[in-house]
């Protein structure tokens, strides 16, 4: 019973939560007003500012934040204990990742939803502006190798969730023109797309229960599968990064939005199957291929101090967790799309506090399904149950992260779902899914993103770029260029300016990173594309130390309108200190280890968060109750 405690405990407290300290963040800090023109509405260019109702851009909020890291991240970090991974995950995210993805959100709506590298040139001084992007740049291409290993390892291990993933493009780009251009209530068509999800979820699963002619289709279904998933992970990768340049350039309403708002619908009720089952199991026993029932309880240890081949616990728990309980990648999210979609202030709570909540929920049922699901058995290890299959599994932090934590999730919630009597393939199927959806929807949304990095990066060191050619995207303007040269352009740097070209080297040098071998592996054809989670040290790292920089914004816009700061300066201090003792740690073992390429992306990210640390401490004591300048016009609309 401990661990339906746990689930509905944590429900409760993050419910108290959103109505306390979210609401006082809203109302007393933030002020939200519904009357404030939101950028969405004010610049609405139908490409990626596009006034939508909370509901969607919720959806695709929390599809875009909640990717692989509150996966990966605490089915690792168990392994020093599930109690202090549960801590770090509750408390961790109440009090700094949601206040972090909220800060970031209302502080780019009120800066015509700048991204929020260019709200940090606006509030401390051009130079960090551009370290700023800079760092974007490392730590999204860092996120779209990973993501894009990740997704690519969850299709040759679980076969059956590749048909699903890619039958939801045409159902996406369906309700996006359908809503975007009759409008009208969004329910029958909620339904009829989440219905059809599912649909395509069972057709994946080789259409189990289903006999006769079923049973023919399911076969062919399943050979299908077998040959999809003997494809190299390179392969994959490239085909996923291909989907995401499509997906970037399109305008944000045909595919991006829609998906993830549909996405949203199937993680939402596959998490309540995972909350459901968890129920049945803790309450009436686990069946499977046990009887009698087994007993759902806790078999990971409480604390582990020293798992072998880990790295101490202090300060990696807090780093491994990562999205789990705070995510500097989200702060991109929040700025990058979420805020050029949201047509009332009033939904910024709900957007930007209550999708980190959420988040934080899902990753405690990771805890539970990899600390107490995968005890109620395994197909890879038959005859084995309990403590002993947890040992078996967890035995050794080099076995688990080769891409065993995503299998242990998938694993321990197809337990849960199952024991709400559905057959076991399509509940293996259904967490496949979940994992590789959740992955997609940060993938694409990551890609768009990079592209808006690129672009700004690229437009600051174009002199022939037109100074107000990209103000209605919040794109920096108040710099000198030179006169706007027309035609072809021989200077890369303008080519990086338009979508296509900033997409495609997003796409492109993320591909190149996520090509490297596993660590000792020589480069080959076997072995390229094989070491995506030598990347997951650099990507948790890299990613808090964002979170840091991110409160560091968030706090001279506070400070410069008179505003308390201490709930985002002490998690700023927090952030940059704790990521970057791990970050250290992590190059000497790099630099033993001969992995270089790890070691410099580690070293320049460590120099621009000093940098950064330095101007911002330099400029704090004169800005208290300064005002940044106002915005520029925005150009007239032909």
């Amino acid at each position: 019973m401990s661990t339906l405690v746990i689930a509905f405990g944590a429900l409760v407290l993050y419910l108290i939560a959103y109505n306390t300290y979210g609401r006082w963040l809203g109302k007393k800090i933030f002020k939200l007003d519904g009357k404030n023109v939101t950028p969405s509405v004010e610049i609405n260019d139908d490409q990626d500012y596009v006034p939508t109702s909370r509901g969607i851009v919720f959806g695709h909020h929390f599809t875009s934040i909640a990717g692989t890291g509150p996966i990966v991240g605490p089915a690792l970090a168990i392994m020093w204990g599930w109690v202090p991974a549960l801590l770090w995950v509750l408390f961790g995210s109440i009090f700094i990742g949601a206040v972090h993805d909220f800060g970031a959100l209302v502080v780019s709506m009120r800066n015509r939803g700048m991204t929020v590298g260019e709200v940090a040139g606006r509030l401390l001084n051009k130079r960090v502006r551009l370290l700023f992007l800079v760092l974007l740049l490392f730590a999204l291409w860092v996120v779209l190798a990973i993501f894009g290993w990740v997704i690519a390892s969850v299709f040759v291990q679980f076969p059956e969730s590749i048909l699903p993933v890619f039958l939801q493009i045409p159902i996406a780009i369906w309700i996006g023109v359908k809503v975007h251009r009759k409008g009208g209530n969004l329910l029958w068509p909620s339904i009829i797309a989440l219905t059809l999800m599912y649909a395509t979820v069972w057709l994946g699963a080789g259409c189990p229960g289903m006999a006769s002619t079923g049973g023919a289709i399911g076969g062919t279904i399943q050979a299908i599968n077998a040959s999809l998933a003997a494809w190299p992970i390179w392969a994959w990768v490239a085909v996923l990064l291909a989907y995401c340049y499509a997906a970037s350039v399109m305008p944000v309403w045909i595919l991006l939005q829609p998906r993830d708002y549909i996405n949203s619908l199937q993680l939402v009720t596959s998490l309540v199957l995972i909350v459901a089952g968890l129920m049945i199991a803790a309450i009436f026993g686990f069946g499977g291929t046990a009887t009698p029932p087994q007993t759902l309880e806790m078999v990971a240890p409480a604390f582990n101090a020293s798992p072998l081949n880990a790295p101490p616990i202090f300060p990696f728990l807090f780093v491994t967790i990562a999205c789990g309980a705070v995510s500097g990648f989200h702060c991109l999210v929040s700025s990058g799309t979420s805020s050029k979609q949201i047509k009332s202030e009033n939904d910024a709570q709900f957007v930007g506090y209550g999708s980190m909540l959420l988040e934080g929920f899902l990753a405690t049922l990771v805890i539970l399904a990899t600390g107490a699901g995968i005890g109620l058995g395994w197909d890879a290890f038959p005859g084995m149950h309990g403590d002993a299959l947890w040992g078996q599994v967890y035995a050794d932090w080099k076995g688990v992260t080769g891409g065993k934590a995503i299998a242990a999730f998938v694993v321990g919630s197809g337990n849960f779902v199952q024991a709400l009597g559905i057959e076991a393939t399509m509940a293996k199927a259904l967490m496949g899914v979940l994992v590789a959806s959740f992955a997609g929807t940060t993938l694409d949304t990551a890609t768009r993103l990079q592209r808006y990095v690129v672009q700004e990066l690229a437009a600051t060191f174009a002199p022939s770029v037109s100074p107000t050619a990209m103000a209605a995207e919040g794109y920096d303007t108040e710099f000198e260029r030179g006169p706007v040269r027309k035609g072809f352009s021989l200077n890369p740097l303008v080519w990086l300016t338009n979508t296509h070209g900033a997409t495609l080297f997003a796409v492109g040098t993320a591909f190149l990173l996520a090509l490297f071998p596993a660590p000792g592996k020589e480069w080959s054809w076997e072995t390229i594309g094989t070491g995506g989670l030598m990347l997951w040290p650099l990507f948790g790292a890299t990613n808090q130390l964002l979170a840091g920089l991110s409160f560091m914004v968030i706090s001279f816009w506070l400070l410069r309108r008179g505003l308390p700061t201490w709930f985002a300066a002490i998690p700023m201090v927090f952030m940059m200190i704790i990521p970057a003792w791990a970050l250290l740690t992590d190059v000497q073992k790099w630099i033993n280890g001969e992995s270089y390429l790890l070691v410099v992306v580690g070293v320049i990210v460590l120099v621009l968060e000093v940098w950064m640390a330095i101007e911002a401490m330099l400029i704090w004591p004169k800005v208290r109750g300064v005002l940044e300048e106002p915005l520029p016009p925005l150009p007239a609309r032909t």
